[in-house]
């Protein structure tokens, strides 16, 4: 069975996530919501925590074993500060995990050590596609024998940092069944788009890719996982994602509950008004229920057992949850939670696109 209470590198782990969040997230996410961009040692500060460093083994550049349980702790600190800049400083564990789990040993050898051993650099992965009934086993992006490699073509949305990325996952229906694929920099075909224009998120740059006959040598593939290897890293990626709308969404109760207390009306605080009360122990309440699902979700993959079910299931009630909360806190503010200076209405439009945002988040 699995415990509730962080050993001692977890609670170490979590106390400096949480003070990076409060010190150097919070104060400027407005800001860098506002201006589209996320200041660069903001970044590299939250990516000296070593949250992706140490889930790699030391032969490969790192300084530890990959947990699941600790990286979605972690995860929800980051995002309690502001879900973008978590987003950006666990950027790379997307390229990372998935060599992690179905690269080989010459693959983890040539790319892991360049991830983890120096500066943050934007490693990305091109998962998602522009279509309304994408779900990640299905996938229109094509791969297919060429020769001594591969050909891909296809087109990709929601590719954090993709300007700038030294190298990409990219992920494609190979023979029929999902497949990744190393694309590097500037290899010929791949086209980066304009960047998106989101509802949320405008601290994180997110772009379309298109893959036009892209070409690519046989040890592009990772193909030296188990056979479960893409629904492990499907629920990694769903894990993560849940793990931080529930740290958003408990960082909107809190702010929400703090309010209620202070906002006096009619000779007392409006948390004493039932209809507040009430939303206010059904917002804890759903945090608390979808922190649970995650968590076991997160040891499951830990102790490598299949976590399709309870992953998928974390991350849709993580999705209903978030946009209950983060609503409901606009609500609270009355008024105020309309005005762009309260981080409430940035994190109820943050919270609409949890659904969306597999395979941008990866633990």
């Amino acid at each position: 069975m699995y415990g509730f209470e962080p050993d001692q590198e977890q609670t170490m782990l979590v106390e400096a996530a949480k003070r990076f969040a409060e010190s150097d997230v919070a104060p400027l996410a407005h800001e860098a919501d506002e201006d589209g961009s996320l200041p660069g040692r903001v970044i590299e500060k939250g990516w000296g925590l070593g949250v992706v460093q140490a889930s790699v083994p030391e032969d490969y550049g790192g300084f530890g074993q990959r947990s699941v349980v600790s990286n979605a702790l972690a995860a929800e600190e980051l995002a309690a500060g502001d879900l973008a800049a978590a987003l950006a400083v666990l950027l790379p564990a997307t390229f990372v995990v998935p060599l992690l789990v179905a690269g080989s040993e010459e693959q983890k050898g040539q790319w892991l050590p360049p991830v983890v051993e120096g500066a943050w650099q934007p490693y990305s992965a091109a998962w998602v596609e522009p279509d309304f009934d994408f779900t990640p086993d299905r996938l229109r992006t094509r791969a297919e024998a060429a020769g001594d490699g591969y050909r891909l073509n296809g087109r990709k949305a929601f590719v954090a940092y993709a300007d700038r990325a030294p190298a990409l996952l990219v992920y494609a229906s190979l023979e029929d069944k999902p497949a990744v694929f190393v694309v590097p920099k500037a290899t010929p075909g791949v086209t980066i788009g304009a960047r998106q224009r989101l509802l949320g998120l405008g601290a994180l740059p997110m772009y379309s890719v298109e893959l036009a006959e892209v070409v690519l040598p046989l040890d592009a593939h990772l193909a030296s996982g188990p056979a479960n290897a893409i629904g492990q890293l499907v629920a990694a990626s769903q894990v993560g994602v849940a793990a931080m709308a529930v740290g958003m969404s408990r960082a909107a109760y809190e702010y929400a509950l703090d309010y209620a207390k202070e906002r006096v009306a009619f000779g007392e605080p409006i948390a004493h008004k039932q209809s507040i009360a009430f939303m206010l122990a059904e917002m804890a309440t759903e945090i608390e229920a979808v922190r649970l699902m995650v968590w076991q979700a997160a040891w499951q993959l830990d102790q490598a057992q299949d976590a399709s079910q309870s992953a998928y299931l974390a991350l849709m009630g993580a999705a209903d949850m978030a946009m209950m909360v983060t609503d409901r806190a606009v609500q609270i503010l009355g008024g105020h939670g309309y005005i762009r200076e309260h981080p409430v209405e940035r994190w109820m439009r943050n919270g609409r696109g949890i659904g969306a945002f597999v395979g941008v988040g990866m633990v």
